[in-house]
């Protein structure tokens, strides 16, 4: 691994939140790109997934999303439970930052793609007795829209708009209709 990545996955540890900041922000922008060093993180990522801190969380849970398209074993396939479970988290803004950013796992392939779309459609049916659940389903659709825009896939924005007309309301279902235009 290369010695500066190496020194921002330590800095997400340091005691200056600043610190922390800008080293998520450079790891977040390198991995939007496959990289070579995925394994060498995927294990500390995953179980970051479960650390009593909400902030370890979320960044593990945004991280792992994105490399997943940096890697060729699907192993996201298998932990994907664990980094779904992050979108339930207690604390809502960490909730929030996994279910925005897991959408990237859908770049990594049809399979990964196709387990992406079926969780965030069922979260999407389900959510609506939750506390914030009008605002997890415009996360869900914006997140659809994104990866829609990454893959051009017509069934992507089939999918959403099956999901926009399950919506009751027509004042929401306007508001998740403007997400499409």
């Amino acid at each position: 691994m290369d010695p500066e990545i190496k020194q921002h996955f330590e800095e997400l540890e340091a005691e200056v939140k600043t610190v922390q900041y800008e080293a998520f922000q450079a790891l977040l922008q390198v991995t939007k790109s496959e990289v070579t060093w995925a394994y060498e993180v995927w294990d500390e990522l995953v179980k970051g997934l479960s650390s009593t801190n909400n902030h370890t969380r979320s960044r593990c849970a945004q991280l792992l999303s994105q490399l997943a398209i940096s890697d060729p074993e699907k192993r996201i396939l298998v932990d994907f439970p664990k980094l779904w479970a992050v979108t339930k988290d207690p604390k809502f803004v960490t909730a929030r930052h996994s279910l925005q950013s897991i959408w990237r796992v859908g770049l990594a392939g049809e399979e990964q793609k196709e387990m992406v779309m079926d969780h965030l459609a069922a979260r999407f049916e389900q959510c609506s007795e939750e506390k914030n659940g009008t605002l997890i389903r415009s996360d869900i659709l914006q997140s659809l829209r994104y990866l829609y825009e990454e893959v051009k896939q017509q069934e992507i924005k089939e999918r959403a708009l099956l999901l926009i007309d399950f919506v009751d309301d027509a004042k929401y279902q306007k508001k998740y209709r403007a997400i499409w235009k």
